[in-house]
């Protein structure tokens, strides 16, 4: 599980302490609609590493900047600004989640993610998490961060995702997947679970 995270003041919180206390957060980009000025040359890989022009962009208050003007249009994932608007690429998810907490909410589990950018969310009905099948047929999980932007689930969280796991009746079945905030998440049939 991973360890709680240490506030400006050098205190140890939790990372819902951090959710709780704010920021100055994303752009509201939902509200913007300017002109489109065609795609740029950025990507995101796959390892949540930002490019731009074949470089990978190394200051992480850039990147953070990057992410916080971010939306998803459709199909096509774009950076918004009150006066354009351009398309990126994404290999797989904008985000990675890279930390998660659980701690005890009303005597039900919450799951609280930080991304690598910062971002900090508890998968709840409004953060949904989701399991998809991989290329190699396994697991790959994310999580909801804002509007239709995911963060992939890092493998090692996965894994500690896997042991809080619990088999439910879901849709008339029994699945095995995990609770947080009192939503169930399903990941597979139960009768799968020796497969992961």
């Amino acid at each position: 599980m991973a360890k709680p995270s240490k506030s400006p003041d050098g205190a140890v919180g939790g990372l819902s302490e951090v959710a709780a206390r704010g920021g100055r957060g994303p752009a509201p980009v939902h509200r913007w609609n300017p002109p489109d000025c065609g795609d740029i040359d950025m990507r995101i890989a796959a390892d949540g590493v930002w490019h731009y022009c074949g470089s990978p962009i190394c200051r992480p208050a850039l990147v953070q900047l990057f992410a916080s003007i971010l939306r998803k249009d459709g199909d096509r994932y774009v950076l918004v600004t009150p006066i354009e608007k351009v398309g990126v690429r994404i290999d797989d998810a904008p985000f990675l989640a890279v930390e998660m907490q659980v701690e005890e909410q009303g005597g039900e589990p919450a799951l609280t993610f930080r991304t690598n950018v910062d971002d900090v969310v508890t998968a709840d009905a409004e953060h949904p998490l989701r399991f998809e099948r991989g290329a190699a047929g396994g697991l790959k999980p994310y999580v909801r961060v804002r509007g239709d932007l995911w963060a992939l689930v890092k493998r090692a969280l996965f894994y500690d995702l896997v042991a809080l796991g619990t088999s439910e009746r879901w849709r008339d079945d029994l699945w095995f997947g995990v609770r947080s905030s009192g939503v169930f998440f399903p990941m597979c049939p139960a009768s799968e679970i020796e497969g992961l």
